[in-house]
């Protein structure tokens, strides 16, 4: 299923481990180049004298039981249907070397596995319902070499699991993905079939003579809605984002002093730092945005200086090791208090959040958080002078969204296995749905008056303000899961001496 770019592939394509080549071919060539042969006595030394590795007594995975769930719903939507879900494969990142694999969110969520090249299938079954199958790849082959000499082999990656571990611990049958496309080719062709776009390049040319890109997209939209209520053992995976992104935060105004003695790159590899010693890693990129950095929405350059007197935005969020994220936003005084204006866009802010936390709450409207928070900002603008109250009223900014000049973006989205969660989910179950408990959304309004912005008195131009948490619908209202980080500006300030010192 993967392009094969070891230098063995390229100079001997037909010794290569793939589809066309047998598994018990052996490979001629080398990984390093330090080899062009490999003598007979080499590789029948490195056949044997190996021990049995196999690991017995799995339990299966904490997530597999709410996994059948998913795969359960989504068997009753599709019936008679094929459907392949991706994990997706290794990409190039220059040369012969590849990012790091982050697999497919939705065949994550459906299995609890994140192998490379995984693929599950869901074949309709004559007694209804639908028979599941993980395809992975199984352990290296050492008979014929493949697991010292292809660059995949787990002498060079690391040991994976066997399709019987696989089995163990995921609660599906296993079986060699390496061929599932003949299996497909072989399969009945009056079933319709549907797969995932856009992870599996080869595998969707495997299948292009029986689906089409409307009924594949039905499946993304259906799998993306699925994730938008949260089950149990999804909301303690963010509880636990959220609170490994509490530390990140924590360690970050610990050295905003080496910060300021360097740049914005210290607060990034800060708060990865802390991600990735705790087992874990960030979500997206870390937005690092000290003075009129801040005012920029997506600033992941994250190599400006850090200076005290000003604001320092720092939007991070840690990514668990079953890949759920957190997404926080909080504005700091760099040298530890606010000044008088900095204060005041700040409690703006604060406030514009407070309203959209309230509008947080089952059976009211998704938009309702955004508007409220919205509200407030505008009625500041018009306070400020910033909007002519001799002529606009807040009803008449509202409609004319005035306010967007300065507040740019949307109050919050979705939160999960994805930052921006469920984003291919039907608009009328996501942005004009009604909020349902086990909902996880964040609540970010901000306030950003720009460099070159000749509307504003100049003391604001170059203050950018964000505040984020991220909000779990509750039965009862809502809970906020980031609350673990200081909100108002005399609780930062507090917090940060603390820290500092």
């Amino acid at each position: 299923m993967t392009e094969d770019r070891t230098p063995a592939a390229a100079e001997n394509p037909e010794g290569a481990i793939g589809e066309e080549n047998p598994a018990d071919e052996p490979i001629k060539g080398r990984k390093n180049g330090l080899y062009s042969e490999v003598s007979d006595e080499l590789a029948a030394s490195m056949k044997s004298g190996w021990a049995d590795t196999e690991l017995h007594g799995l339990e299966p995975l904490p997530q597999a039981p709410y996994a059948a769930e998913r795969r359960a719903a989504l068997s009753a939507a599709f019936p008679g249907e094929r459907l392949v879900v991706p994990a997706g494969n290794l990409r190039t990142r220059a040369n012969d070397t590849e990012y790091s694999f982050r697999a497919a969110s939705e065949y994550v969520h459906l299995t609890g596995d994140q192998t490379e090249d995984a693929v599950l299938v869901l074949e309709p079954s004559t007694a209804g319902g639908h028979q599941a199958t993980l395809y992975r790849l199984p352990r290296s082959n050492r008979e014929n070499g493949e697991f010292w000499l292809d660059g995949q082999g787990e002498l060079w990656v690391g040991r994976r699991h066997s399709l019987t571990e696989a089995e163990a611990l995921l609660g599906l049958p296993a079986r060699d993905v390496r061929g599932l496309v003949e299996e497909l080719e072989a399969a009945d062709r009056a079933v319709p079939t549907r797969i995932v776009r856009g992870y599996d390049a080869g595998l969707e040319a495997a299948v292009a003579s029986r689906t089409d890109a409307d009924r594949d997209d039905e499946l993304k939209v259906f799998l993306s809605g699925l994730r938008l209520v949260k089950d149990a053992w999804e909301i303690e995976q963010l509880r636990a984002a959220c609170a490994a992104t509490v530390n990140g935060f924590t360690d970050v105004v610990r050295e905003l002093g080496q910060a300021v003695a360097t740049s914005e790159r210290w607060i990034e590899g800060t708060f990865w730092r802390r991600a990735r010693v705790e087992g874990n890693d960030v979500g997206y990129g870390s937005i690092a945005a000290a003075g009129p950095h801040a005012t920029t929405l997506h600033w992941v350059r994250n190599d400006g200086d850090v200076r005290p007197g000003e604001l320092l935005l720092l939007d991070a969020g840690v990514e668990t090791a079953t890949l759920y994220t957190a997404d926080v936003t909080r504005t700091l005084p760099i040298n530890g208090t606010f000044s008088p204006l900095q204060r005041q866009i700040y409690d703006a802010v604060f406030d514009a959040q407070e309203a959209g936390i309230a509008a947080v709450r089952p059976g009211g409207q998704f938009r309702d958080f955004h508007d409220a928070a919205q509200r407030v900002l505008a009625e500041r603008l018009l306070a400020w002078g910033l909007l002519d109250a001799s002529v606009y009223d807040v009803e008449k900014v509202l409609e004319l969204g005035l306010q967007r000049r300065w507040t740019l973006h949307g109050t919050g989205h979705m939160l999960g296995l994805d930052v921006h969660d469920c984003a291919h989910a039907r608009r009328e179950s996501y942005v004009d749905a009604v909020l349902e408990p086990g909902m996880c959304l964040t609540v970010e309004p901000g306030l950003y008056f720009q460099q070159d912005d000749l509307t504003v008195p100049e003391e604001y131009r170059g203050i950018g303000v964000r505040i984020e948490d991220d909000i779990l619908v509750t039965a009862e209202g809502n809970e906020n899961l980031s609350a673990g980080l200081p909100r108002t500006a005399d609780e930062v300030e507090a917090w940060m001496a603390s820290l500092t010192g």
